[in-house]
């Protein structure tokens, strides 16, 4: 005798699931059209989320995954073709699961297909399915497959990891820091107090300049300096102008080394977090005395203009963070308005 399902405990009978197949392809379908509030609204807001993606280091837990998946979708690039080529849904009891593949084209890729699958495990909250998981998988890297690392979802859970306080935000924003040089054998050769006069001239005359530019002074750590900019062409414009300004200075032979990412951070009423901010300071590391550093994705943004100019592309390896990174160092910075 043929049965509709088999028992998967007691009372529970695993059976086809009409109801989450439509739910399902109701999310994959939010995510094609970028509604974003659908996309979080069908996942789950308890801490038992769970968010596994195709690149390397993205299986990400809690809360925050729901706040950072529609700017993780969205930065996929607009279909030419969505074909989906397998579907299946199941429940038991009060949960379930589903499993697709679909064949895609983008607008932006129009000779290649990628084939992707993705499985989704359900469970009743509150009498409605929420998605509680998520695998997704295509064959090649993200930087391959949508032409940018996909960090909203990482930035967050981040954060999320550091306990921030409740009044915290997300944005986008351009992070820089800078660091003396040798700040070591300098306090030695000045003393501790003149060189601690020095450092807080410094530390003015950089304010100066960041927020000149538009930007925000975050903090002074130790010799070096966090700051924020809305746009990543002030944080070049900034960096240009305090290498400037040093060299000019009358004081100590100063010199800095300055990195610069762009991306999106967590913010608090004082403070910024995420990947971006860690990444920066990594770049800025890296720097040589008197240069400027910017990472792939701010080089990108503000492009080959006469403003700016930059030497060849680097990779490299940044401490804490995996894989290769490239980087930019800035050659020309020009003021606003001068040639």
């Amino acid at each position: 005798m043929q049965r509709s399902g088999f028992q998967a405990g007691p009372g529970e009978v695993i059976r086809p699931s009409s109801e989450l197949l439509a739910v399902s392809r109701r999310w994959i379908d939010a995510i094609r059209f970028r509604r974003g509030n659908e996309v979080r609204n069908l996942m789950s807001d308890h801490d038992h989320l769970r968010f596994v993606g195709t690149g390397e280091g993205e299986l990400w837990a809690g809360s925050a995954v729901r706040e950072g998946i529609a700017g993780f979708f969205g930065a996929i690039p607009p279909f030419l073709r969505h074909d989906e080529t397998f579907a299946e849904a199941y429940e038991a009891g009060e949960t379930g699961w589903s499993c697709f593949v679909h064949e895609l084209v983008f607008a932006d890729q129009p000779d290649r297909t990628f084939h992707v699958r993705t499985t989704l495990i359900f469970a009743l909250e509150d009498g409605v399915w929420k998605i509680v998981h998520r695998h997704g998988s295509v064959p090649i890297p993200n930087m391959d497959f949508v032409g940018i690392d996909q960090n909203a979802i990482a930035d967050l859970v981040a954060a999320a990891r550091e306990d921030f306080s409740l009044d915290q935000q997300d944005g986008f924003a351009s992070i820089m820091f800078t660091d003396i040089v040798n700040s070591s054998r300098l306090a030695s050769m000045m003393g501790d107090r003149l060189w601690s006069s020095e450092v807080a001239r410094h530390f003015a005359t950089l304010r100066k300049q960041i927020e000149g530019s538009g930007g925000q002074f975050v903090k002074s750590l130790g010799d070096g300096t966090m700051s924020s900019f809305a746009q990543p062409d002030q944080a070049l414009h900034a960096a240009g102008a305090i290498l400037q300004e040093t060299e000019r200075s009358d004081g100590p032979a100063i010199a800095l080394r300055i990195g610069i990412h762009t991306g999106n951070v967590v913010q608090t009423k004082d403070d910024f977090f995420g990947a971006v901010v860690n990444k920066a300071a990594r770049i800025a590391a890296l720097a040589a005395p008197g240069e400027i550093q910017v990472s792939d994705a701010t080089r990108k943004m503000v492009g080959e203009t006469r403003d700016f100019r930059f030497a060849e592309s680097t990779s490299v390896q940044l401490q804490g963070l995996e894989g290769t990174h490239v980087i930019y160092r800035l050659e020309k910075s020009t003021e606003p308005g001068r040639v």
